[in-house]
């Protein structure tokens, strides 16, 4: 009874430490699987290697007396062992990684196919440029601005100052890539009842709470987001899973809905009425990394397959997992990225698109569209804008914004100010040996084209204005009878006497 006791007093204290700290445990367990992951194989293979050398030393040692070199031989294959266990865990290690990007690599799928049609959207970094200037009275701090592509529009989540607190307000507003509509909705947080903000203190630490709610799930800072309706605020959290053993990867795990104004946490894997996206965009960026193993280990290793994301240009400091809409599919839409091949290349030539919606516990399809033909990178193609069009790009604080793809082999830049978009340039890939570039106003109108692709809808505008001028010039000029060789006797005939009898009603008319 007395050691049983002495052992309920240890035990119990420890299961409640490990029970109230489930945030902890879940970090612990989540990076010791990952370290188990890399180094499992060449530990067991260090401890067969050990345990083969005891036996061997101790036959060794039972023939001492017969043989004197007995010591010698057992300290040699001591130092083989040594040898081989470290050569065995530094190829696990590489070899682990590129088996690491096969696993990622499950669900891609590399087409000849056109892209899907995409719309364009307002740059990222002008949603963040006018969020700090919508807050009006908010004295947090911004620590996340998404696109809810739903709704078409920004949102913006902020925290409230001090250790012992969570959010304050939740922003999302109308950034119109056309248009003059700029509404905004800005819902507060009761800081009383929903006091948790993710990397708080103590109970205000909405990790701790998710794990209280789940254990074994983590998430990444960047794939929170908020959204608001009816002035209530809601903190979304994808969620993530760690699958496999020797060969450790994520899985999306449901998601995480936290109430701004109750303070409570709702844990779901029904992700279809989530109002933005539930696929963790830090899946979807591992995925799109792993292309590089798309070939074999040796095309793997020496870097001669895959992509890499375009990152020169108008896309430095967000260059990949663009958020955008299909054109065509109502309530779809996409992670999306311009790749170029892996070395010194800048060439956009292939797109990858992930869903931002996927139901279940699998990695989303990946698709990687090759593009033919290929466009020039996006720092090409800024400087193809401001030669092309420089009584529009760019003066005082007019700049090139993002360069994202738009379907098929075409792209659409922004162009104007982080508080103005003003046009918007759209083209498409490389077209009788150059690119075919269109100013548009903001709003899609065609203003000119630089070079229209043959075949296009821009193209046949263009033809259309022309002889809308050719007929409007010609309503100007009524009298002009044109080339009269052309006439017959009979057509000059009634010409004269059309021109004698209006020549007699001006002279009556005085």
């Amino acid at each position: 009874m007395g050691r049983a006791l002495r052992v309920g007093i240890v035990v119990v204290p420890v299961g409640f430490v490990l029970w109230y700290a489930s945030y902890y445990t879940t970090i612990l367990v989540w990076e010791m699987r990952k370290l188990f992951a890399w180094f499992a194989l060449p530990v067991l293979a260090a401890a067969a290697t050990a345990a083969v050398w005891l036996v061997v030393r101790g036959l060794l040692r039972r023939r001492a007396g017969r043989d004197a070199g007995s010591g010698d031989a057992a300290a040699t294959l001591g130092c083989l062992g040594v040898v081989v266990g470290l050569g065995l865990a530094v190829g696990w290690l590489v070899y682990g990684s590129y088996l690491q990007d096969r696993a990622y690599m499950a669900t891609a799928r590399v087409v000849t196919e056109a892209v899907p049609g995409l719309t364009a959207r307002a740059p990222y970094v002008v949603g963040k440029a006018q969020a700090a200037p919508h807050l009006g009275d908010v004295t947090g701090e911004i620590s996340d601005i998404t696109y809810l592509p739903d709704s078409d529009r920004f949102a913006t989540l902020v925290e409230r100052r001090g250790w012992l607190s969570g959010y304050e307000v939740g922003l999302v507003q109308d950034i119109p890539l056309g248009g003059e509509s700029r509404s905004q909705e800005r819902c507060q947080f009761d800081v009383s009842a929903a006091d948790a903000r993710i990397g708080g203190w103590f109970t205000h630490n909405l990790g701790r709470k998710i794990s209280a709610e789940r254990r074994w799930v983590r998430f990444e800072v960047d794939d929170a987001y908020v959204t608001c309706s009816g002035g209530e605020p809601t903190v979304v959290v994808p969620l993530k899973r760690q699958t496999g053993i020797l060969v450790v990867t994520e899985r999306p795990a449901g998601v995480a809905l936290y109430n701004g104004r109750t303070g409570k946490l709702t844990i779901t894997s029904d992700t279809s009425t989530v109002p933005g996206p539930s696929y963790p965009i830090s899946i979807a960026a591992r995925q799109r990394e792993a292309t590089a193993a798309v070939g074999g280990f040796g095309d793997w290793w020496f870097e001669r397959s895959g992509w890499d994301a375009s990152e020169d240009g108008a896309n430095e400091g967000n260059e990949s997992e663009f958020t955008l809409r299909y054109r065509d599919e109502a309530g779809r839409s996409a992670y999306v990225t311009p790749l170029t091949p892996q070395g010194e290349a800048s060439s956009v030539v292939a797109v990858s698109t992930v869903p931002t919606r996927y139901e279940g516990h699998g990695l989303a399809p990946m698709t990687i569209y090759r593009l033919a033909p290929a466009w020039s990178s996006p720092k090409a193609l800024v400087a193809l804008i401001k030669a092309e069009y420089r009584d529009v790009c760019c003066y005082n604080d007019d700049e090139v914004f993002e360069v994202v793809p738009t379907g098929g082999s075409t792209w659409t830049a922004t162009v104007g100010s982080e508080q103005n978009i003003r046009y918007r340039v759209e083209g498409k890939g490389q077209v009788g040996g150059r690119e075919a570039t269109c100013l548009k106003a903001a709003d899609g109108a065609l203003i000119r084209c630089a070079y229209a692709a043959p075949g296009s809808a821009e193209e046949q505008e263009l033809k259309r204005r022309e002889q809308q001028k050719q007929q409007d010039q010609g309503a100007k000029n009524p009298g002009d009878p044109g080339d009269l060789t052309g006439y017959t006797n009979e057509q000059l005939a009634e010409l004269q006497r059309r021109m004698s009898e209006e020549i007699g009603r001006r002279l009556k008319a005085g």
